[in-house]
């Protein structure tokens, strides 16, 4: 269940402090990436950092790094346990994510972090990770519609809900690809509270940034990607300004070209699961707005000869799941839809109906199209593989569905080794 609201976690950690900086990063989408981009650079700068980042992908811990791996599950468990009994203990009522926000401020501090990079778990002015009083920076990626139930039905009344996360006297970067209106209100809240500097991260007319791609040799980074790379990278130079005057951001621009975030516009194979030899896109869009980039991805990249494309689809239960799957599916593609397992730690939320997937791509089929739907991941995996008979194949439309398929490696002895280095981020 989903209780947003901060009484919860400021008595989780009453008492505690927190001694590290903290670079806070709300938004739809491109928060997640934009964590992975600045934990990476610090790391390459020597600042010890952590990074929490929801959901988890395969464990529970895993949503947890300390300079830049996975903190042990042995760590983990016991810092939780810690903190589940002092929930128990006061009566606090704490929810799951409270918990493992808790836990995971708790880890850094254990772990003597400099720096923390926190993602927001759902809006922002409500948002457990909100406890952080006075960080040095925060963030605000791409603003879409999603969880509408919890911040609003208008892009207004979202990013309204997202510019909680601003705090008085502390900059503000903001992703300019955003609308007008919802510039409009982050600089109209940053304005009430006495937060700011805004900077906007415009990343096409600004000197900085054409240094950035001149750093960076690899030249095919998608639109999103590059704004992403240009907010985290104004962040990281504002809380090195507070925090370690001492290093140049220039020269950690570098490290970004190594940055893998499983997931978003990834390539792996799935020729351990299934025989398949060709690579398989993967890719978590949960929402409208990331189902664009996604199908605007596809048709440039997997559609160049005409072929059709085959689709292995999820989604979660209270999404808007004809938004996501439109801007996916053209006439004549195969689409086998299935349900993802259970969430470890996340009870909340559940799989969409396979039928009601494809209830919502019937208006898109042609006369070519082939439709299934399965309960178990692996065999839609193995449907698909026999499907597109070699053809292009693109998993998406949850993070969860992400998880389920990298959680199948794990059964495989060889399945990390199969793993095919990606694109990534959304």
């Amino acid at each position: 269940m989903i209780e947003l609201g901060l009484a919860r976690i400021n008595r989780l950690l009453r008492d505690k402090h927190l001694p590290w900086g903290a670079i806070h990063v709300a938004g739809t989408n491109g928060k997640g990436s934009i964590c992975a981009y600045i934990s990476a650079m610090l790391h390459a700068g020597h600042v010890r950092c952590g990074r929490f980042t929801s959901p988890h992908l395969i464990d529970r811990w895993d949503c947890i790094t300390i300079q830049e791996k996975v903190v042990p599950r042995s760590l983990f468990q016991h810092v939780e346990s810690i903190t589940k009994q002092r929930n128990e203990e006061e009566c606090i009522g704490a929810s799951e994510f409270e918990i493992l926000t808790a836990t995971a401020f708790d880890i850094f501090t254990h772990e003597g972090i400099d720096v923390g990079v926190v993602e927001v778990g759902l809006g922002g002015r409500l948002d457990a990770t909100n406890v952080l009083e006075e960080p040095l920076v925060t963030v605000i990626s791409k603003i879409g519609q999603d969880h509408q139930s919890f911040l609003g039905n208008t892009l207004e009344e979202i990013a309204y809900q997202k510019a909680g996360i601003l705090k008085r006297g502390v900059a503000c970067v903001v992703d300019d690809t955003n609308s007008e209106s919802v510039r409009t209100v982050i600089a109209n809240y940053a304005r009430q509270i006495g937060a700011g500097p805004i900077i906007g991260a415009a990343h096409h007319h600004d000197n900085q940034v054409a240094r950035i791609w001149e750093t960076l040799s690899r030249g095919d980074y998608e639109e999103h990607q590059k704004a992403n790379i240009y907010c985290a990278f104004q962040a990281l130079r504002i809380a090195l300004e507070n925090k370690r005057p001492d290093i140049d951001p220039w020269i950690l621009v570098s490290a970004l070209q190594d940055v893998q975030w499983p997931g978003r516009l990834q390539t792996i194979s799935i020729e351990p699961l299934t025989g398949r030899v060709d690579g398989v896109l993967i890719d978590g869009a949960h929402n409208a707005q990331s189902a664009r980039v996604l199908g605007s991805f596809v048709d440039r990249r997997l559609r160049q000869t005409g072929q059709n494309v085959t689709w292995v689809l999820a989604a979660s239960q209270g999404k808007a799941i004809r938004d996501i799957m439109c801007p996916l599916i053209r006439p004549d593609d195969h689409v086998v839809a299935v349900e993802f397992g259970t969430v470890d730690g996340m009870p909340w939320v559940q799989p969409a109906a396979a039928t009601e997937i494809l209830e919502n791509i019937k208006e898109k089929s042609g006369s070519g199209l082939r439709i299934s739907a399965f309960k178990d991941v692996k065999g839609a995996l193995s449907w698909a593989t026999e499907t597109a008979a070699g053809g292009p194949l693109v998993i998406a439309g949850s993070l969860y569905l992400v998880s389920d398929v990298m959680g199948l490696f794990e059964e495989v002895e060889d399945g990390a080794g199969h793993m095919i280095r990606g694109d990534q981020s959304l």
